[in-house]
């Protein structure tokens, strides 16, 4: 409600309309109608590897690629499946795009996250039910987070031994 006047004397609003409305956004950046856009990625997945012709044994892709934001409780998308709808590698590539997101630092608009940071956050959304709780387990005992770590992130990052306080 706030004005102030500008060099011409004009009483204008502190804020516009729309800086109110993204300053009142209650979690992240993004607006409902830009995380819309965004999560729309998933649809065109799903049409484009929907309409390859895949072999028998490849078949399974599109579910695959497609279900990487689904979550174990039926909230995600792009189909809101739940944990007993998914196949394991579809539950296991969301653990994998998760973690991948969280580290990559091929991601111009966020600084990548150490290990202790993306476990973390994992580890929340495990207990959150958007993770498979038995794959993000094998994730963690199995060490192939670390593995990955060690190739591809910058030893800044790597600032965990141990995964069993993931746990």
């Amino acid at each position: 409600a706030r004005r102030w006047t500008d060099a011409w004397g004009q009483k204008k609003p502190l804020l516009t309309d729309d800086e109110v409305y993204n300053l009142c956004i209650p979690r992240g950046t993004l607006t409902p109608e830009e995380r819309q856009i965004i999560n729309g990625h998933m649809d065109v997945t799903l049409d484009m590897l929907g309409s390859l012709p895949f072999p028998p044994k490849l078949r399974q892709v599109p579910e695959y690629a497609g279900g990487h934001h689904e979550k174990m409780d039926g909230t995600g998308f792009p189909l809101g499946l739940t944990r007993d709808q998914m196949s394991i590698p579809a539950r296991i590539m969301a653990i994998a795009d998760v973690f991948e997101a969280l580290t990559a630092k091929e991601r111009p608009y966020k600084t990548p996250l150490k290990l202790s940071e993306a476990l973390g956050i994992l580890q929340r959304m495990r207990d959150n039910d958007h993770l498979d709780p038995d794959l993000y387990r094998l994730f963690i005992r199995s060490g192939v987070w670390r593995q990955y770590a060690e190739k591809h992130l910058d030893p800044v990052q790597l600032d965990v031994e141990d995964g069993s306080a993931f746990l």
